[in-house]
């Protein structure tokens, strides 16, 4: 098994597995916001996976972002971007507002909107 690789502390890298349906959801939520992150497939890379394990008490739970080494265990956008602003505000997208998580909000089909 190899050993849990520690994230890239210049980099926001988000853990993720095909076919989650909350790590595609976090997925359209950040490319929303303009935040630029490292996707790494957990299937494919075992480090990542061991690096996922490692910080959900064994578990693959995803999706798992690492924020400049600091791990958030299913997030919302909005948790992402406190932690960027928080421990990289460096990485914070120029174009897009800080706040751009918070005005996201789901648009049903069923749902008119006047």
């Amino acid at each position: 098994m190899p050993a849990p690789v520690r994230p890239d502390p210049a980099k926001v890298q988000m853990y993720w597995r095909p076919g989650c349906p909350y790590c595609a959801m976090l997925r359209r939520q950040l490319r929303r916001t303009g935040l630029s992150y490292e996707p790494v497939d957990i299937w494919k890379d075992q480090s990542g996976a061991a690096y996922v394990r490692s910080v959900n008490n064994g578990n693959e739970t995803v999706p798992t972002v690492a924020v400049a080494g600091h791990p958030l265990t299913n997030p919302s956008a909005r948790q992402v971007l406190e932690a960027v602003q928080r421990h990289a505000p460096h990485l914070l997208p120029e174009t897009a507002p800080a706040d751009a998580a918070r005005r996201w909000r789901p648009r049903w089909p069923w749902r008119r909107t006047r």
